[in-house]
């Protein structure tokens, strides 16, 4: 890249170990003429992501000054994109956008109102049951409980918090909790499918559906996955994206039943995931779809080739004193 390029600044939120995601970001600047320049909201500064991006240490999502200590940043940098990598940091993105409209910062990703509603699984599943869209059965109190179940956190992630409800006994220790959870039922039998996602933030048009199973996980999150040949998986996901008028970066969770050969959506997260590194190296090319729209160009549909496997490996980034 030559001296005279252009500088295009980037703000990840929680981004701390999305390093390959940034290289591919990189390079898909570069191939448009642009060298992007990155930086990484942190609140601790000795993250993986500061071997490429300027950690910038930073406040808690919950903390109300967020929002004046962003435009601080974004002002101070010339911050020309946002890209949320973590549940938290994706209503603070969005809030601050539409908070801000004449900073004129790109947020590939949904507005604030749908983030909140897709976090909220007892919210979600609500919409998707308004929509027609097929979920787990959700059992509520007052209703006959047909066990096994399974209790989640209503605003949890990285599968922290769930247990499986095997009767009665199990069921009344939620007593008093029961608004903090969502209950339903069990499929013992089944296969989890996640579905990497983009869709125009302008348009509206659906430019990326790459479903993939993960293999091996750490922590909540893929280490080994591979994309999969899924019309049917594919087809619902296309349909729940028009329905429910998200953009941008989308991960969609589904669920399979075996047993009874039914495909269900299990949740959305309104970002990249984990694991998208996956369908992106299977040709999948979200990165440029991103470039596109934050550089006011039209991006183009791609598709991930299936089989296509991705595994990740440790690798030390070292901070002296």
């Amino acid at each position: 890249m030559s001296a005279g390029a252009n500088k295009f600044p980037i703000l990840f939120l929680g981004g701390a170990k999305r390093v390959s995601v940034g290289r591919m970001l990189e390079k898909a600047f570069a191939d448009r003429g642009y060298e992007a320049r990155f930086f990484s909201y942190e609140i601790d500064p000795r993250v993986p992501v500061a071997c490429m991006a300027r950690v910038v240490q930073g406040l808690r999502w919950s903390d109300p000054a967020i929002y004046d200590d962003l435009a601080r940043v974004v002002d101070e940098f010339g911050i020309r994109m946002i890209v949320p990598f973590v549940d938290g940091a994706v209503d603070v993105a969005a809030t601050f956008v539409e908070r801000n409209p004449a900073a004129g910062v790109f947020l590939p990703g949904a507005d604030a109102a749908r983030a909140r509603t897709m976090f909220d699984k007892v919210e979600a599943a609500r919409v998707f049951e308004e929509l027609g869209l097929p979920v787990p059965p959700t059992w509520r109190p007052g209703e006959p409980a047909c066990f096994p179940l399974i209790a989640k956190p209503r605003r949890g992630s990285a599968s922290k918090g769930i247990s499986v409800i095997d009767g009665p006994e199990a069921l009344g220790a939620l007593e008093g909790r029961m608004d903090d959870y969502i209950v339903q039922r069990y499929i013992a039998d089944r296969e989890e499918i996640s579905v990497d996602c983009y869709v125009g933030v302008r348009s509206g048009e659906v430019l990326a559906v790459s479903p993939r199973r993960r293999i091996e996980t750490l922590g909540g999150e893929a280490v080994r996955s591979i994309t999969v040949d899924s019309p049917r998986a594919e087809a619902l996901v296309r349909r729940t994206l028009e329905a429910t008028g998200l953009r941008g970066a989308v991960t969609v969770q589904l669920i399979c039943d075996r047993a009874a050969d039914e495909l269900m959506i299990m949740e959305i997260n309104p970002r990249l995931g984990g694991g998208v590194v996956c369908s992106i190296g299977a040709g999948a090319d979200i990165p440029g779809m991103i470039a596109d729209e934050a550089l006011g160009l039209t991006p183009s549909p791609s598709a991930a080739v299936p089989g296509t496997e991705m595994c990740r490996y440790f690798q030390e980034v070292i901070f002296k004193p």
